[in-house]
């Protein structure tokens, strides 16, 4: 008994450590790291960050702790500059996180006693055939820059930019510096609108560049034809958003900005819009001109936040309030979100690559997120209410990830596409795995392979592209075959309609009873002559009921086919599609136009019978299967633009409709031209009347029904 005691104990003690085990390891991850796939949901997705270290003041060798820092940089030798704001110096750091001095005092060039006062950005410069390295301090306080050298030594004084284009009222507050290898500066000003200050290293000024869009809502727009000229002067030095930081990559010398003011509805909307253009965009690609080039060729633009109103675990909502961005290795770059404490990282060409961070007190949470930098493969995280530095090293996923972005960079494709392979191997989720894949594969010629990657990653340019190649190299080929193809068919469609006018021609000659193909027929002249045409319909008793229903039975096919059979480029996400909703989008407006119409004209003297009105209207749908019939065929064979000509066609389509409806009633009912317009406008205020009658009658009906089975309820429970 003695001996089982000591077994039982032995496992429930074994079965204790384990459950431990399991949670620590469970708890360990501070973070989810995710991505997002075209429809807008999170994706699970392995870490390409981990955080290994917390640095904090002591840890630093600092006397006097950090405090409310403003902004963080590093150099090429992995140096690290904070400005620290609340205590009125920028701290220098070694790689390895430990103070190799503070620049706080300083001499001016009047050797007059100095210091800087609540410096909010710093910069660091590398050595060019002018200047050494220099250190940049954007001494908000003061309102100036003020230039160090590598060491903290004082340099020179960058003063106040003066310019007739600033406003008169304006204040001069830096806070954020880049500097490119021109020694071009580009300062953000906290109360300057009109853009990025550019200056020379000297201080003179030469132009704002990056100037945010007026946002002007629909009443401001038509205030301003009823105001003064002085007032439309004041209105018109109005713009809706300012910077409050910048980046620079300096391989390519491009410059990313950064706000936080544009307005919430604005960037929600180009959000959801899938804007390409960036106008609302919080983060924005300048080159020395000012003019906007980022790539926005993800799924998403990058702005942080996609899925803003449900995603946050913390119920946190609305879209990311974006302060910093950094770029990093491979010409990828990040920008942080101060209101969830999260990284958004993107390639070059604006695919999101991962995002990750979270409120807490784990290694690796945040608690006020400030500032972002690249230590090589290091990511540095300033967060300003623990003032301190969280130390994020890169994964072997990222790693991976990285590494096939090279190798694409270095147009060493095999090798992309084994990376790509790994990457997904290790995320599935991944779809720029897809896409980069894909794009290796384009390049080596593989044009018929590429075209399943791009579909797995829904990427249609990309797809348009490598099928334009397919079909280039088919039509090479077949080119005298495909020839003899489009004479044909333009020989057929011309004997067809002759053949049609022969019919017809022949048929209203003879007297005699039509057959139903004869009344089909005749739907191909009045698509043609329509006056005449519909006068014959009516009077000539040219058609009948069952060709109207034909007719229809053909619209609601074709619409069914439009839905099944359309090429990759206009339904790229195979959509379900339904007979049964074909069938109700095409009777529900038919009999609800046919029904209006016919009420209001027996009011109105109108000549034509529901029946008349239900022929005419129904051989009006004739258009619809010639245009969109042959358009669905070609949209399997189309390139990006070449969808434009397809949705012109289709709308063409639906305006020919319309036409032979208006003057089909008009003819029908004997009306004038004029008459006939108020008549349309009065069926359409019709039918929206009966679709509100429908509606009233359902919901009584269903009260009604309600309360009966509640009350037969009650009866049985009282029985």
């Amino acid at each position: 008994m003695k001996k089982f005691n000591k077994i039982l104990c032995t496992f429930f003690a074994l079965l204790m450590v384990l459950t431990a085990a399991c949670v620590t390891a469970g708890a360990s991850s501070a973070y989810q790291t995710y991505v997002y796939d075209v429809y807008g949901d999170a994706l699970y997705s392995p870490d390409a960050y981990t955080a290994i270290n917390s640095v904090g003041s002591d840890y630093m060798g600092l006397e006097l702790p950090i405090e409310n820092p403003g902004d963080m940089v590093t150099d090429e030798a992995h140096n690290v500059y904070i400005a620290d704001t609340g205590n009125n110096r920028i701290v220098v750091l070694d790689r390895y996180y430990k103070v190799n001095f503070t620049i706080d005092e300083f001499s001016n060039d009047q050797g007059v006693p100095d210091r800087l006062t609540a410096p909010q950005g710093v910069f660091v410069s590398e050595p060019n055939e002018k200047y050494g390295k220099l250190i940049w301090v954007c001494d908000t306080g003061s309102n100036r820059i003020v230039v160090f050298d590598e060491f903290g030594n004082f340099q020179r004084i960058v003063e106040e930019p003066e310019s007739s284009l600033f406003d008169q009222d304006s204040v001069y507050k830096p806070v954020a510096i880049a500097v490119d290898s021109y020694n071009r500066l580009y300062v953000v000003s906290s109360t300057t609108y009109q853009g990025i200050i550019v200056m020379t290293d000297e201080g003179e000024f030469t132009g704002f560049i990056g100037a945010q869009a007026v946002q002007m809502s629909a009443w401001e727009i038509i205030w301003r034809r009823f105001q003064t000229k002085e007032q439309r002067e004041a209105s018109e030095q109005k713009v809706s958003t300012e910077f409050n930081n910048i980046s620079i990559n300096k391989n390519k010398g491009l410059v990313y900005v950064t706000t936080s003011t544009i307005e919430e509805s604005a960037v929600s909307g180009a959000i959801t819009g899938k804007d390409k253009k960036g106008t609302n965009s919080p983060v924005k690609l300048l080159n020395a001109n000012g003019t906007e080039i980022m790539r926005r060729n993800g799924f998403w633009m990058p702005a942080g936040e996609i899925d803003f109103s449900s995603r946050s675990t913390d119920e946190i909502t609305g879209v990311s309030t974006i302060i910093d961005a950094a770029v990093g290795p491979e010409d990828t770059w990040s920008i942080i979100d101060e209101e969830r404490n999260r990284i958004y990282t993107y390639d070059f060409d604006g695919n999101l690559l991962f995002a990750f961070g979270d409120n807490g007190t784990m290694l690796g949470n945040l608690g006020s997120i400030e500032a972002i930098a690249y230590q090589g493969e290091t990511m540095l995280i300033l967060d300003k209410t623990n003032d301190n530095i969280t130390v994020f090293q890169r994964t072997e996923y990222g790693d991976i990830l990285l590494d096939a972005i090279a190798a694409e960079a270095t147009q060493d494709f095999d090798l992309a596409i084994s990376l790509w392979t790994d990457v997904l191997k290790r995320n599935s989720n991944f779809d720029s795995a897809y896409v980069g894949i894909g794009q290796a594969m384009y390049r080596n010629k593989d044009y018929a392979n590429s075209l399943t990657y791009f579909e797995s990653a829904y990427d249609t340019d990309n797809w348009s592209n490598s099928y334009k190649e397919l079909r280039k190299e088919w039509m090479s080929t077949y080119f005298l075959l495909l020839l003899l193809l489009i004479v044909a068919l333009i020989v057929g469609i011309s004997l067809f309609f002759k053949w049609m006018a022969k019919i017809n021609k022949r048929v209203a000659t003879s007297g005699k009873k039509r057959t139903f193909g004869q009344e089909i027929a005749y739907g191909f002249h009045i698509i043609l002559h329509p006056f005449d045409g519909f006068w014959d319909l009516k009077h000539e008793k040219r058609g009948s009921v069952r060709g109207a229903i034909f007719f229809i039975v053909l619209a609601i096919a074709t619409f069914y086919y439009q839905a099944i059979g359309q090429g990759y480029l206009l339904d790229p996400f195979s959509s379900l599609a339904s007979i049964w909703a074909q069938i109700f989008g095409v009777l529900v407006p038919l009999f609800l136009f046919i029904l209006a119409n016919w009420c209001l004209t027996t009011l109105f003297e109108g000549e034509g019978s529901f029946k008349d009105i239900f022929i005419a209207c129904s051989y009006s749908l004739l258009p619809i299967p010639l245009l969109v019939i042959p358009t669905t065929i070609y949209s399997n064979f189309c390139i990006t633009t070449e969808t434009d000509i397809i949705g012109f066609i289709s709308s063409f389509a639906f305006i020919w409709l319309g036409l032979l409806v208006f003057f089909g009633t008009m003819v029908t009912h004997d009306y004038s031209m004029g008459k006939n317009v108020i008549t349309v406008l009065g069926t359409i205020v019709g039918m929206v009347f009966i679709m509100f009658l429908a509606v009233l009658f359902t919901t009584l009906v269903g009260k009604i029904v309600g309360l009966i089975t509640n009350i037969v309820d009650e009866i049985q429970y009282r029985l």
